[in-house]
């Protein structure tokens, strides 16, 4: 109670505990009280859920609880709302408790606490029922809160061992539980096993009682208040120094500290998210290059001559000169502002002019960020900083790619039409550049090889080659390792989806280069890269994304000792590192195009060598890298702080990219409804298309183009070829992302990058119950990929294979394929329907192993002899109709599609009116005539129909 001295006019004094008691016990009972009525009332409908219901799924999930029905959602609401008075009360109490002078984190922790409380609003009354998107966005907005507001708490903790202990035991459990629980939601979700889902809602209801119990642990502290509002205990920090603060002083020197113990400044942040910003960009410019490269061999079929424009990253040479590197330096905004050209490409339309933009941008790029680094080097701490910004960069980069489907919206391939976000991209460019360079870079003095160490900028260089190249080919877009360890359905590893793990621990290599880089030596990273190297390259499903983890983190850990490095050995191991990098592109380009370049056999399926050389160009880095020197050590005290301080704001933009990044995961997991469009008359429209890498004929990306013709075709399942884009040269992207989740089909990525194809894909209506991928016989030229997948169409088993034949100069190769394709097909106890490019003329050659008896195939139309690429067989199925769209200027090649109905006989030949088929059996009525964008029925000009 309140001293007598004091106690006039206080009409009630009780302690703060009991504003923790009651947030407790009433948002206890909003959740129990709604899970009791919920199972008193409608326990069957509660446990149901898409796929099961009871006796499969017998306990319910939070979401079904607490907002599908009546009285049990109002039951919930009701007492939620009872909880926000004292959920206010106890953020403001947590900010009185914890506030000091001169930190800004007690502000920001109580901040966050206001805004998961209003999310919490947002998602209690806004249900999935009512709009699904505005619950789903308030609810990752709180769960994405919850990870700064429980460190925070944690951080500002007053000394009470009790309530410490019991917090680090809540949070322990709270994130421990989002493991099982995201394993479990994707048992349920993509492998459909029953009972998943009760497993699940256990953790997802742990996950309430964890929350809340987190919060709960305030009554200990809160116990020294006593309202109206004295601090009776003097546990207060907000005018006296406490003994946490002199804890946290005895520790600012050890690495958390070192990140926690810096005053918050906002024109700070700004420098280092402007710098991050710059990182950003010099990433989304490398990472276009390849593409607009790569679009004219790809049209001319072989060496164009355009492909010199890959050593434009070699630049750095011009450092070695003392006059340009001076000169360099001294006008360091001017050449980042010219490198804006690489993101103005945009606005060129003609592919050649476009390719010259982009490639003066890279120059200019790699030119700006080596003379940083180099000028960099009389600085240490702003040196580090700008080696965290561009590694963190690269983070960003992936991000935005992992956003956008894998393609990044300010590549040069997109505009405004296509998903370009180019202008905004620019516009924060030129802010970011303009902040970023403000600071006049002085070149004198700085790092030198250490006493005793031999200077070698040729290892150094390699060193880089290697970092750069891994980065580049690995680790830019967050699924491309991913799809390395795909081996098809049923799902046995991870999925796109995941790729925010991939993201997060190359966020967890970045933290380990800032505080424990004095405590791993850099041969230990070199030993986790190269297992890690062997890993993702010899094995699949979870053993080989275990490989990818160690790569992601263990790259990202060891950059920025090689690049210090490089600083310390001379600008020209910047040159040799882009130049070395250069024929590593080359090389993890040949293995799968051998048969178009001179040379090539020699690296045929050779990824193996190509991962070996990586690991040992960063081994050569490693060499040179002075023993026993784990941190760069600034020369000065005042220098150390300054490292301290910077390093703060780049963690602080690494934290927020990699919230939001958690943020994109939750909203790309699949959640489609995979319907057939016809599903009434039992149809399969079935279509192939060879979609040309997805660069259009004017160098534009064409996901959305191919996105609209499929969609307004109602194709239910369709192969793609030339599809497989994860490689440098083709953006490290993948197309089947996109159109799976937009369309809403399951897709099937077919055999992987390292398997050494051009790609073919499968996306479906209907669930793949099982897919194996082939690699046919090619002794001689490219390899042939096919894909064969049984679906559940319409309860009935399907078989479909996706098949794209080798080239027409390699003969036997042709001929080898046919038969192996013709006994799969054979052997296939299922209807089954081949979509394909097989390079055959109707009734010649190996068109009688792939029609007639040795395949047990039909060919959807014997009469349509203008054809000689794609081919479209059946057998055990119904054909009802066939058409032929033209491609428009999306690809090469046309757009073949046929409709099959499910459980009925193949029928005959006969055709007939369009008049004599089914609505649902027709195709639409659009593209007849001149169509629409350039898409028409053409050769025939009108859909054909078959009794």
């Amino acid at each position: 109670m309140a001293s007598k001295s004091r106690e006039g006019g206080v009409v009630l004094a009780f302690s703060g505990k009991w504003i923790s008691w009651t947030h407790t016990i009433v948002a206890y009972t909003a959740f129990l009280g709604a899970l009791i009525t919920g199972l008193y009332l409608h326990y069957h409908k509660i446990v149901e859920n898409e796929y099961y219901g009871y006796p499969q799924e017998w306990f319910p999930s939070v979401s079904a609880t607490i907002g599908d029905r009546y009285p049990e959602r109002a039951v919930f609401q009701l007492f939620i709302a009872i909880t926000s008075g004292p959920r206010f009360a106890l953020v403001f109490l947590w900010y009185i408790l914890t506030a000091r002078p001169n930190s800004a984190l007690p502000r920001i922790v109580a901040g966050t606490g206001l805004f998961r409380t209003i999310t919490c609003g947002g998602w209690t009354y806004v249900t999935s029922t009512d709009d699904h998107n505005w619950h789903d966005i308030f609810m990752i907005s709180y769960l994405v809160a919850t990870l700064p507001w429980t460190l925070g708490c944690l951080a500002l903790s007053p000394p009470n061992p009790q309530a410490i202990k019991y917090r680090k035991i809540f949070a322990s459990c709270f994130f421990g539980t989002l493991v099982p629980l995201i394993y479990f939601f994707i048992q349920h979700k993509v492998h459909r096993v029953a009972g998943a889902y009760t497993i699940y809602a256990f953790f997802e209801w742990a996950l309430i009682l964890f929350d809340v119990g987190f919060d709960a642990v305030t009554a200990l502290d809160f116990e020294g208040f006593e309202l109206v509002v004295r601090d009776v205990k003097g546990s207060s920090r907000g005018n006296n120094k406490q003994m946490a603060d002199t804890i946290l002083e005895k520790e600012k020197d050890k690495p958390v500290g070192r990140i926690l113990a810096t005053r918050f400044s906002w024109p700070e942040a700004f420098d280092a998210t402007a710098d991050v910003y710059n990182g950003f960009v010099f990433w989304s410019m490398l990472t276009s290059l390849g593409m607009v490269v790569w679009y004219f061999p790809l049209w001319h079929m072989g060496i164009s001559g355009y492909e010199v424009m890959v050593m434009c990253t070699i630049a750095p040479f011009l450092l070695c000169a003392r006059s340009v590197r001076s000169m360099v330096v001294k006008n360091i905004r001017v050449i980042h502002f010219l490198s804006l050209s690489g993101l103005l490409a945009y606005l060129v339309t003609t592919p050649e002019y476009r390719l010259f933009a982009v490639g003066f941008g890279v120059f200019m790029s790699c030119l700006g960020w080596s003379a940083t680094w180099y000028g960099e080097r009389s600085h240490v701490s702003r040196l580090e900083s700008r080696v965290l910004a561009w590694t963190i960069g690269l983070i960003a980069s992936s991000l935005a790619k992992f956003a956008f489907w894998t393609n990044n919206p300010i590549w040069p391939i997109l505009h405004a039409q296509n998903g370009g976000w180019n202008k905004v991209g620019v516009l924060l460019a030129v802010a970011a550049i303009l902040r970023s360079t403000r600071k006049v870079t002085e070149n004198s003095g700085g790092l030198q090889p250490a006493e005793g160490q031999k200077s070698s900028p040729t290892l150094a260089g390699l060193g880089l080659a290697g970092l750069f190249f891994g980065m580049h080919s690995l680790l830019s877009d967050s699924s491309t390792m991913i799809l390395w360890v795909w081996e098809g359905f049923p799902v046995r590893g991870p999925i796109a989806a995941n790729g925010v793990i991939t993201i997060l621990t190359m966020g967890l290599g970045v933290i380990v280069s800032i505080l424990f880089r004095s405590s791993i030596t850099n041969w230990t990273n070199l030993s986790l890269i190269g297992i890690g190297a062997f890993l993702v390259t010899s094995y699949s499903d979870w053993t080989g994304f275990v490989g990818a983890l160690l790569l992601s983190t263990n790259f990202m850990a060891i950059a920025p000792a090689l690049i210090i490095s490089a600083v310390r050995n001379g600008p020209s191991s910047f040159g040799i590192g882009f130049l070395v990098y250069n024929v590593m592109v080359l090389a993890h380009v040949w293995v799968v195009a051998y048969a178009f370049v001179p040379g090539g056999p020699l690296m045929r399926e050779h990824t193996d060598w190509v991962m070996t050389a990586m690991v040992l160009l960063v081994g050569a880095g490693v060499s040179v890298i002075p023993k026993g020197e784990g941190r760069t050590k600034p020369r000065t005290g005042s220098s150390n702080q300054s490292v301290r301080s910077s390093q703060s704001y780049y963690v602080y933009v690494l934290v927020a990219l990699e919230l939001l990044a958690v943020s994109v995961s939750y909203l790309r997991f699949p959640t489609n409804d995979y319907t057939p469009y016809h599903k009434e008359d039992k149809v399969i429209t079935a279509g192939i298309w060879t979609i040309h890498f997805s660069l259009d004929n004017d160098m534009w990306s064409s996901e959305r183009r191919i996105r609209d013709l499929v969609k307004e075709l109602e194709v239910d399942v369709i192969g793609l070829l030339e599809s497989d884009l994860q490689r440098i040269i083709m953006g490290n992207r993948d197309t089947t992302q996109f159109l799976a989740e937009d369309l809403g089909m399951y897709v099937d990525f077919g055999p992987g990058p390292n398997k050494h194809t051009w790609g073919a894909a499968l996306l479906s209506k209907f669930p793949i119950l099982n897919s194996t991928h082939h690699l046919l016989p090619s002794p001689v030229g490219e390899l042939a990929p096919a894909i064969h997948a049984t679906l559940d169409a319409y309860g009935d088993q399907v078989d479909v294979i996706v098949f794209h034949s080798g080239q027409e100069e390699d003969p036997e190769d042709r001929r080898l394929q046919s038969e192996y394709l013709a006994k799969l097909m054979r052997e296939s106890p299922r209807p089954t329907i081949l979509l394909s490019y097989l390079v055959i003329k109707p009734h010649e050659g190996n068109y009688h192993t792939y029609v007639g008896e040795r395949s047990g195939m039909r060919d959807i139309d014997p009469s349509d002899s203008d054809r000689w690429c794609e081919y479209i067989l059946y057998k055990g199925i119904k054909r009802s109709g066939y058409a032929r769209v033209s491609r428009s200027t999306i690809t090469d090649t046309e757009l073949q599609v046929g409709k099959f109905i499910v459980g009925q006989t193949e029928g005959s030949d006969q055709q007939v009116d369009e008049s004599e088929v089914g609505e649902g059996l027709r195709f639409p009525a659009m593209f007849r005539g001149q169509g629409v964008r350039g898409h028409f029925y053409h050769v025939f000009e009108q859909p054909r129909y078959y009794a």
